[in-house]
């Protein structure tokens, strides 16, 4: 009786923080208001404005133009955490690459209404590349940059599509693989709300890929990204600095490799 009754506890408790994890997922995938970045000084000049998605929900974005006829344009969205600020230490190396971009704030995320889910941000992207459309700029003139979770929206906006190339930026597999990675005890697939199945949309993407992503990444496995660039088509090229963690160090190394990558789209 006693086993049983240890045995009937530990179910339990096993139930009530599934229960919890199933409750709360969403809290723990998107971070809106976490700020690792404060202060970074503005460097390259943007412009900026608002993108309306179908839901008709307004979404802040920054814009730099340059060129739209000679240079390609950067469609940039960001990972699960933190405001557009929270990128300026990136954007600002662009200002001396001949490219335009267009860095977009998910709903629920610097200050935009409406709340992040998996279907919302492929709502975000989208209503992006049409605004980037409807300003003259056609897609395979454009960049999809992903970072992180935004490595996941890219690969599902980019499938069957023109885009002149995409690059992700330490990307993971499948959401579910990641959470898995960090409760593997638990149904993951099961519970999961947003899986962000990119392993399987990856082979749906013609355009040229770049694939970023440090080997001592505590947060995405490495393998991930790894196994991300071997499901890609050709043409592949990828940067794997082996001291890199999640956040990768934007050094003259990994802007040469985007340079690099961007002259060979032209």
């Amino acid at each position: 009786m006693y086993i049983l009754s240890i045995l009937g506890l530990v179910i339990l408790i096993y139930l009530i923080i599934t229960f919890i994890l199933y409750s709360y997922q969403r809290n723990l995938m998107y971070h809106p208001v976490e700020n690792n970045y404060q202060g970074d000084k503005l460097m390259v000049k943007i412009e900026k404005v608002n993108i309306k998605t179908e839901d008709n929900i307004d979404l802040l974005a920054w814009y730099h133009k340059k060129n739209l006829t000679k240079y390609k344009t950067i469609l940039y969205l960001h990972g699960n955490a933190g405001a557009l600020e929270n990128r300026i230490h990136k954007i600002n190396h662009f200002d001396g690459m001949k490219v335009n971009f267009l860095l977009v704030a998910w709903r629920g995320f610097s200050g935009n209404k409406g709340s992040p889910t998996e279907k919302g941000l492929y709502q975000d992207a989208r209503s992006a590349v049409k605004w980037l459309n409807d300003n003259g700029i056609r897609n395979e003139n454009i960049i999809i940059y992903g970072e992180s979770l935004g490595t996941g929206v890219a690969t599902e906006i980019a499938q069957n599509k023109n885009f002149a190339g995409i690059i992700l930026e330490s990307p993971f597999t499948s959401m579910i693989e990641a959470a898995r990675s960090r409760y593997p005890i638990f149904p993951i697939r099961l519970i999961l709300k947003d899986k962000y199945e990119s392993d399987k949309k990856i082979k749906n993407i013609k355009s040229p890929i770049l694939v970023m992503h440090g080997e001592v990444d505590k947060i995405v496995p490495f393998w991930m990204g790894k196994k991300m660039f071997e499901l890609a088509n050709e043409p592949k090229f990828f940067y794997f600095p082996k001291y890199d963690d999640h956040m990768m160090e934007f050094n003259k190394k990994l802007i040469n490799q985007i340079n690099l990558f961007i002259k060979s789209l032209n």
